[in-house]
């Protein structure tokens, strides 16, 4: 696994040596929910800090952007809306793009933190201004499931914002078994059996149209059974 991560590194790390100084240079890590994207994305912030010496890299999940619960009831089929959660319209990407244009913008002496919001799990609901965006921080990798849509319009303004996009592949069953125990230590299903049911009717059926409604993918990476990862020609 580890050759691989030191790929992206390096050829991210020769991508952002190509970038003008006050610019950061802006990554999103795409794919089906349970392809392992969070996992991709956190060890290559971490090498790309130990690489460069100090914390030049940051990551910022899309989570935080989810609508919260009160959104969700005021939707016309609050029932539907709140067991959809995880659906691309049960996010808010013109919220997300705000984000990503701010970021976007060059940097000055001036220059000052940029917030983004997380998701406490605990309370189930999207934490706004929770992770602070240092002037320092200038390779930005963005992780979620909806980072790379061609379709619908406003979520494809959000992908062509980034300089690069990555798309995490993984077979359904690998997937399947991953959110059906992440969904019962959750607590949001009472075992497996129940969790597989709801990754089938929530989770891939969402995975499948990010897969069908991808758009400009730079590197393809293949996430396998044993947690690893491999890059797709």
């Amino acid at each position: 696994m580890q050759s691989q991560i030191d790929s992206l590194v390096t050829s991210t790390v020769a991508r952002f040596a190509d970038i003008p100084p006050t610019q950061r240079l802006l990554i999103a890590v795409a794919g089906i929910p349970g392809s392992g994207k969070t996992t991709l994305a956190s060890r290559v912030v971490k090498d790309l800090n130990q690489s460069f010496g100090h914390e030049v890299a940051a990551m910022i999940p899309m989570d935080g952007y989810h609508l919260t619960r009160a959104q969700l009831s005021a939707l016309p089929n609050p029932a539907e809306s709140h067991f959809r959660r995880g659906a691309y319209w049960t996010f808010s990407a013109p919220l997300l793009r705000s984000l990503i244009v701010a970021l976007k913008a060059p940097l000055s002496p001036e220059s000052k933190p940029i917030f983004a919001a997380s998701f406490d799990h605990a309370v189930k609901d999207p934490v706004e201004n929770d992770i602070a965006i240092l002037p320092s921080h200038m390779i930005l990798v963005f992780e979620g499931n909806y980072l790379a849509l061609a379709e619908p319009k406003e979520w494809r303004e959000v992908a062509e914002l980034f300089d690069e996009r990555w798309f995490v592949e993984v077979e359904e069953e690998v997937a399947r078994e991953r959110l059906a125990w992440r969904h019962v230590r959750a607590g949001i299903c009472r075992d497996y059996e129940e969790g597989v049911k709801r990754a089938e009717r929530n989770d891939l059926v969402n995975g499948r149209f990010v897969v069908e409604n991808r758009f400009g993918i730079d590197k393809t990476l293949k996430s396998v059974e044993d947690g690893s990862f491999k890059e797709e020609a």
